[in-house]
């Protein structure tokens, strides 16, 4: 295998680009207002701003569950829209709406009943925290978090008409529909926190109705869009056709979509786990991290929207027929990703000290989120590798392998390390942050067993 097979032709990287630029810009817009965002709720003050990042933490376990219990469905989607079954599309449709009820309630219902329980596990007293403010700092999670609550509808119901969009190549609307929605979320942030036009100022209870706004924004212009656009999205035509779903196929996402769901829910509940076991060192390490976190999801827009251009067009080709063509497009857009993440982490590197210096939060927040985002920047090119080889085993229907390969592997490496880490010594976070990160490392080379020993390319829908 020569240097060649990894470099597609002027064609190849066009239609790539027709699919990854879209949910990159959309991506990009999200975060840029994400960060803004979050400066805005860092400008009230550290509390604040950490109360924020635990609800958040906690509400990203729902909206990755729902992302997992999609994307089993997803798989089916791609194939079939590949091969031309377009009410077999809407069939995968309709199982994403039973299963977004159903995750919503289940959501709604835990959050409001274990609230306590889940935010107390964020706050302790090292660092030099005091006792006001963590009972300040819980205060403002519990609020943020139980008007968010009102949001996860609107958001479960997107999520699952932008990935059926997607699945079928129109990534535009997804794009402008997330726009809409982050600026509406941008404006009435900055009227609603701070009490801008005559509005009161309402804080971080601002903050969440901003978001929930935004959230229905978005939910309802893609679900108005795909129903008034059937001959362009012609599954659109057969989704509400019948509120049945055919046994075999649901039998089929069961068995190949149980694994992801397990394995979204897994892995964000070890991001979780593991942020968790950083906060023991204080607040001071949780408002930092969210600052870390934050630049990051500016930053890794490149290879999460090329990880998505490789499910969607590998997908596409395994419902053709095509798996030689599914194992050349897949070393090629990994290759891509990995080269392009080298150029971004650079360019984060460049603006580690300069981003932090806008929150009003203290010095040593300010300094310790520099060093993060450093770390962070520079396991970049390994994140890509592994995020692009997980979606070309996922498009095959592999999903069992992919929970070893993700969720599996951080349960038995990541969680453990941060967890000894934390527990048994006495290092300070950023060689302990550096340590765990950099895990990504082993996750390459089972990435490359797998790819090259697994017969990961399948056909799932001819029949």
């Amino acid at each position: 295998m020569n240097i060649k097979s990894f470099i597609g032709t002027k064609s190849f990287y066009k239609k790539v680009m027709l699919i990854s630029i879209p949910i990159m810009l959309q991506n990009a817009l999200t975060s840029v207002v994400n960060l803004l965002d979050n400066m805005m709720v860092g400008r009230l003050g550290t509390n604040q701003m950490s109360g924020v990042a635990i609800a958040g933490s906690l509400l990203f376990v729902f909206q990755m569950a729902i992302f997992g219990a999609v994307s089993g469905a997803g798989i089916f989607g791609a194939q079939f829209y590949g091969k031309g079954d377009h009410k077999g599309v809407a069939d995968t449709l309709r199982i994403k709406l039973y299963m977004a009820f159903l995750f919503s309630i289940v959501g709604v219902t835990v959050f409001s009943i274990y609230n306590k329980g889940l935010i107390d596990l964020y706050l302790h007293e090292g660092d030099g925290a005091d006792l006001e403010s963590i009972t300040e700092t819980f205060k403002y999670a519990k609020e943020y978090l139980m008007i968010m609550l009102i949001g996860l509808p609107p958001m479960a119901l997107s999520i699952c008409y932008a990935s059926s969009m997607r699945e079928c190549g129109e990534t535009f609307v997804p794009m402008v529909s997330g726009i809409i929605a982050v600026l509406t979320d941008l404006v009435l942030n900055w009227i609603m926190i701070f009490g801008n036009l005559g509005f009161p100022a309402l804080g971080v209870s601002g903050a969440a109705i901003a978001t929930v706004i935004s959230r229905f924004t978005e939910c309802i212009i893609n679900m108005i869009w795909t129903h008034r656009h059937s001959e362009k999205l012609k599954f659109a035509s057969y989704v509400f056709n019948s509120f049945g779903v055919p046994s075999e196929l649901l039998k089929q996402i069961a068995i190949k979509g149980f694994p992801l769901m397990c394995n979204e829910i897994f892995w964000v509940l070890s991001i979780t786990v593991t942020s968790q076991c950083y906060s023991y060192r204080g607040l001071t390490v949780v408002a930092a991290n969210n600052i870390n976190s934050t630049i990051g999801n500016v930053f890794n827009i490149v290879f999460i929207a090329l990880g998505s251009a490789v499910g969607i067009i590998v997908g596409q080709q395994l419902g053709n027929g095509d798996i030689d063509g599914a194992h050349a497009t897949t070393r090629k857009l990994i290759a891509f990703s990995v080269a392009t993440c080298l150029i971004t982490s650079t360019v984060m590197i460049s603006v580690s000290h300069l981003v932090p210096q806008v929150y009003k939060t203290t010095e040593a927040v300010r300094n310790l989120a520099s060093q993060l985002i450093v770390v962070y920047a520079l396991a970049m090119p390994l994140m890509a590798y592994n995020h692009a080889s997980y979606f070309a085993i996922r498009s095959g229907g592999k999903t069992f392998i992919t929970l070893l390969f993700d969720s599996v592997y951080c349960w038995a490496v990541t969680v453990p390390i941060a967890y000894c880490l934390i527990h048994y010594t006495s290092m300070s976070i950023v060689p302990i942050y550096a340590i765990v990160t950099f895990s990504e490392f082993a996750k390459c080379i089972l990435a490359t067993i797998f790819l090259k020993k697994l017969n990961w390319a399948v056909n799932l829908v001819d029949n």
